[in-house]
């Protein structure tokens, strides 16, 4: 696999456009930590920091598809660029007007939220155009899984070393000022200033109107609720044992354990249908979830925390494929922007929630809200396991378009469309 890997990276723009779709995917990856940290340090309570991550994740909620339906529309250097600064520019009035204003702290995070590019899906459009066969570009999308939790990992380190030798402040500043770095390096990209949608069928639901689709998305809401939720919970505990350290430790180890397991799974074909898998491996990760409501030592937890985090990865690459059987024809774009946006509506509600959480039961019960996400995932894709499996069939792409979705598939799979 890792040879596999290298072979890409050799092809010509991809290294940049992965790096640079990284760290422009920073902010997003580290804003519930770094709003919570400069919320806290402030002086705001546990419920003022969730409601203003919850503001946030539900900003890029709707941001997301709006975007990614501007960028088909009108190309991604003119709608990429403009969006990450405004972002990056959301988060700076936070930085500087600080709680002086509630509505005004709440509005710049609103519109750091909604304005945060979709970079994610600009660089799996991509791939097809710059790696050209099929088997590279299955190769692509899963060493962007595992180059992800990569950014997971590293991220909250960053933010807490930058909260350590200046302020919280500095780190929202910083960070989206690197942003602006890495969704310049792409826009700036031949692939990128080149790209073309391709043309998609019309309907007023879109992806919507595909029942599995909308069962997927159900179970994933709650697994966004399962990881927001211990952004909040991790601050908690942290809190509990007197080192604001603790908590990039945690967040690290939830990140390395993505990283193991993205690697492992990518690593090998699997045979049998997607949606069997995808019910297995949201089950192991609601049980993963479920120790950390012990809430240890410091050690033990981190460990937890590693095992919590090996299959979120391997439950988000499954997902990919889940996605594109089911998706209608000409719609795999907007139902991967609507998976964004689920997965992103319920870490907000989930930060939401844990932050009272906390305040009532202490920081074991904010851990809870985690695992009975784990739980509702799971029972959602086992209540709807007929509906998992007849997928559509009428999503058919035309091979070889610059944004053919429906190639995107694991490797050993066959998406389920017809030619």
């Amino acid at each position: 696999m890792a040879a596999g890997y290298l072979d890409i990276l050799r092809a010509r723009h991809a290294a940049r456009l992965l790096t640079g779709t990284l760290v422009g995917r920073l902010p997003n990856g580290t804003a519930p930590i770094a709003i919570v940290l400069f919320t806290r340090a402030e002086g705001g309570s546990y419920a003022l920091a969730g409601a203003l991550a919850a503001v946030y994740g539900l900003g890029t909620a709707v941001g997301q598809p709006l975007l990614g339906r501007a960028v088909d529309l009108y190309g991604q250097p003119r709608v990429q660029l403009p969006a990450a600064v405004l972002s990056a520019l959301g988060m700076a009035l936070l930085a500087v007007a600080g709680f002086a204003s509630l509505p005004l702290a709440y509005a710049a995070v609103a519109v750091a939220g909604v304005a945060t590019p979709p970079l994610e899906g600009g660089l799996r459009a991509l791939w097809p155009s710059v790696l050209g066969s099929e088997d590279r570009v299955h190769r692509a999308y899963a060493m962007d899984a595992v180059a992800q939790e990569v950014m997971f990992t590293v991220g909250p380190l960053l933010v807490t070393v930058l909260v350590s030798l200046r302020s919280p402040a500095a780190a929202l500043l910083v960070i989206n000022a690197i942003g602006v770095l890495g969704a310049l390096s792409v826009v700036l990209s031949e692939p990128s200033r080149a790209w073309r949608s391709a043309p998609r069928e019309a309907h007023w639901l879109g992806a919507l109107r595909s029942p599995g689709l909308l069962a997927l998305l159900g179970s994933f809401f709650f697994v966004g609720l399962a990881l927001g939720s211990i952004t909040v919970a991790g601050v908690a505990y942290a809190d509990d044992h007197g080192q604001e350290s603790v908590y990039g430790w945690l967040m690290a180890a939830l990140g390395l354990g993505a990283l193991i397991g993205g690697s492992v799974y990518g690593a090998r074909q699997w045979s049998g249908p997607p949606e069997r898998r995808l019910r297995v491996i949201v089950a192991l990760l609601a049980l993963g979830y479920l120790p950390l409501i012990l809430t240890p030592g410091v050690v033990a937890m981190t460990v937890l925390a590693a095992v919590a985090g090996v299959f979120l990865a391997p439950a988000i690459a499954c997902s990919f494929i889940v996605v594109d059987r089911h998706a209608p024809r000409g719609t795999v774009t907007e139902a991967f922007s609507w998976l964004v946006t689920t997965f992103g509506v319920g870490a907000a509600a989930g930060t939401a929630v844990a932050g009272p959480a906390v305040e009532v039961g202490g920081t074991a019960w904010s851990f809870a809200v985690a695992g009975a996400g784990g739980v509702a995932a799971l029972v959602v894709l086992l209540a709807t396991g007929k509906v998992l499996a007849a997928p559509g069939h009428s999503a058919v792409a035309v091979r070889g378009s610059e944004n053919d979705r429906n190639g995107a598939v694991e490797p050993g799979f066959s998406s389920g469309h017809q030619a």
